[in-house]
C-alpha cells in the first residue's frame, strides 16, 4: 500500500470532522465524507506510521440506513456532507465523534446531557456567501458554491435547500442579470475581473433581507438598474438593505475596501429570545437563528441566578450571549477583537435597554490585562482556533468561580479544558447543540466550576 493507490475500504467508524474510519493491513485509514456501513473506493493521499488518509472516489455499497439525496447539487457542491444520512443518524455520529475526542484526551464530560437537534434540517441558514466563477475554465458565468475538492471551480447552486426560496430567487435573478451584462468574474491568480461574491442575509424571525454584491473596482458600473429590479422581485421577506461592497484585496476572502448603500440601511435586525440585534454586513452572527435561541438558552440555564454577579463575555462578537445573560446578571463586560462587532454590541445593548453591559474592542489577550473588575463567571466563545494560551492563563488568574465554554470546535475545546482542569477547574456538565445539519460541525457547551 503506497500513496496514490486506489483502495476498497469498509468504513467501520467515524471521527470528528466528518471522516470515516477503515482498517486495512492493520492501518487506520481516514476518509472524509465516508460513513460507517459504507464500502468505498478512495485514493490514498497520505501514509504515516500510525494512519493513512484517503480521498473518497465513490461509494461501492451504501450503508443500510442511507436515504436518497434530497438536493440535486449534493456530492458535487462542497457545502453539505451528509444529506444522504437520516437526521437522527447524523446526531448519533456527531455525539459519538465528540465523546471520542474527550475520551482520547481523558477529559470527563461531567453530567453529559446529550445533543439538542435543530428544529429545521433544511432552509435553516440566515446567511449564505455565494461566489462568482465558472465550472469549466472559460465557461459561462456561475454563481454558487465551490465544487467539492476544488479551489477554483464554482457550481451554480440555484436549488440549494439549506436556504429558503428568497435566497434562490435573488441568486437566480443576479446570475441572469450579470450573464446578460457579460461581466467577467474575478480570477484570483490573474488578479483580474469584476464580480466576486453575492452575500445574502435573511433574519429568520423578522424576515428582513440584506443583499450585498461584492465586486472589484476594475469596472465602473451603475448598479441603479440592478437595485431596482431586485426590489421588484416577489419575495416572502422584506428587502431592508441592498449594498455594494468594493473588494480589491488579493485574497479570496471578503474584505471591504468600501461599502456603498444602494437601498435602505447598512444592517438588518434579528430577534433572539426577546432581544433585538442589529446585524451589519461583515459582523458575525450565528447562521441558524432558531439554533442560536437553543444554544443561548442553554448558556442562560447553565448560568442560573447571577443577579449579584459580574460576567466576562470573552470573544463576544456582536454581544448576543452577553446580552441574553444580562437580565440575570449584575454586570456584563464583553471583549471582541473586531471593532465593528464590539460597536454593534454596544448599540444592541442600548437598543434592548440594557444598562449593565459594556463591550470593549480589542485583542482579548491584551484587553483582559487592563480590566479592573473581578469576574464571578467567565463565558468563553472563541473562534475555531480556541482560546489563545496567554488569554487562557489570564482567565485562570481571574479565579472566577465558574466558566461556561461555548465551542464550535471540540478539538481545540478539549485542549483548553485539559489546561483549565490542570489549573483547578472541574467539569460539571456538558451538552451538544447541532446548529449545522447535513455538515460535520456541532457546538459544545461546557460548565466548569473552581475547585474550592
Amino acid at each position: 500500500m503506497k500513496k496514490g493507490d486506489i483502495l476498497e475500504l469498509n468504513i467501520e467508524d467515524v471521527r470528528f470532522g466528518g471522516e470515516g474510519i477503515a482498517t486495512l493491513e492493520g492501518l487506520k485509514i481516514y476518509v472524509k465524507g465516508a460513513f460507517p456501513g459504507e464500502k468505498v473506493s478512495a485514493r490514498l493521499t497520505k501514509k504515516r506510521k500510525n494512519h493513512g488518509e484517503a480521498r473518497l472516489i465513490d461509494i461501492i455499497e451504501k450503508a443500510e440506513y442511507e436515504i436518497d439525496d434530497p438536493c440535486p447539487h449534493f456530492r458535487v457542491c462542497g457545502g453539505c456532507q451528509s444529506q444522504h444520512v437520516p437526521y437522527d443518524k447524523q446526531l448519533e455520529f456527531k455525539t459519538e465523534a465528540v465523546k471520542k475526542l474527550f475520551e482520547k484526551d481523558e477529559i470527563p464530560m461531567g453530567e453529559f446531557l446529550g445533543i439538542v437537534g435543530s428544529d429545521e434540517q433544511y432552509e435553516y441558514r440566515n446567511k449564505m456567501e455565494f461566489s462568482f466563477g465558472d465550472f469549466e475554465k472559460g465557461g459561462e458565468l456561475c454563481l454558487g458554491m465551490h465544487v467539492k475538492g476544488s479551489s477554483f471551480k464554482i457550481l451554480t447552486t440555484d436549488s440549494c435547500i439549506l436556504v429558503d426560496s428568497d435566497y434562490r430567487d435573488i441568486m437566480t435573478f443576479t446570475l441572469e442579470y450579470f450573464r446578460e451584462k457579460a461581466f467577467p468574474h474575478y480570477r484570483v491568480m490573474a488578479r483580474e475581473g469584476y464580480l466576486r461574491n453575492l452575500i445574502i442575509r435573511k433574519a429568520y424571525n423578522t424576515k428582513e433581507i440584506m443583499i450585498n454584491l461584492v465586486t472589484t473596482s476594475q469596472i465602473d458600473f451603475n448598479l441603479e438598474e440592478f437595485k431596482s429590479k431586485l426590489l421588484e422581485l416577489n419575495l416572502k421577506g422584506n428587502i431592508a438593505s441592498i449594498l455594494h461592497t468594493v473588494n480589491d484585496s488579493l485574497s479570496d476572502a471578503v474584505i471591504a475596501d468600501k461599502i456603498n448603500i444602494l437601498y435602505g440601511k447598512d444592517y438588518i435586525t434579528e430577534e433572539i429570545l426577546g432581544l433585538k440585534f442589529k446585524i451589519s454586513p461583515l459582523s458575525f452572527f450565528q447562521t441558524n437563528s432558531k439554533g442560536a435561541e437553543k444554544l443561548y438558552g442553554l448558556v442562560r440555564e447553565f448560568l442560573g441566578n447571577a443577579e449579584d454577579k459580574t460576567i466576562f463575555d470573552l470573544y463576544c462578537g456582536t454581544g448576543t450571549i452577553g446580552q441574553i445573560t444580562a437580565a440575570n446578571a449584575k454586570k456584563v463586560i464583553g471583549v471582541e477583537i473586531i471593532e465593528e462587532a464590539a460597536n454593534a454590541a454596544n448599540e444592541n445593548a442600548k437598543l434592548n435597554g440594557l444598562n449593565n453591559c459594556n463591550f470593549i474592542a480589542g485583542d482579548v489577550t491584551k484587553v483582559i490585562q487592563d480590566l479592573k473588575e473581578t469576574p464571578d463567571i467567565i463565558i468563553l466563545d472563541p473562534p475555531r482556533t480556541g482560546v489563545h494560551p496567554k488569554a487562557l492563563q489570564y482567565v485562570v488568574d481571574f479565579n472566577a468561580k465558574e466558566i461556561i465554554y461555548v465551542s464550535c470546535n471540540p478539538k481545540t475545546l478539549v485542549q483548553d479544558l485539559k489546561f483549565l482542569q490542570e489549573q483547578g477547574y472541574d467539569i460539571e456538565k456538558s451538552i451538544l447543540v447541532d446548529m449545522f445539519p447535513n455538515t460535520p460541525h456541532v457546538e459544545t457547551v461546557v460548565l466548569m466550576s473552581r475547585i474550592q
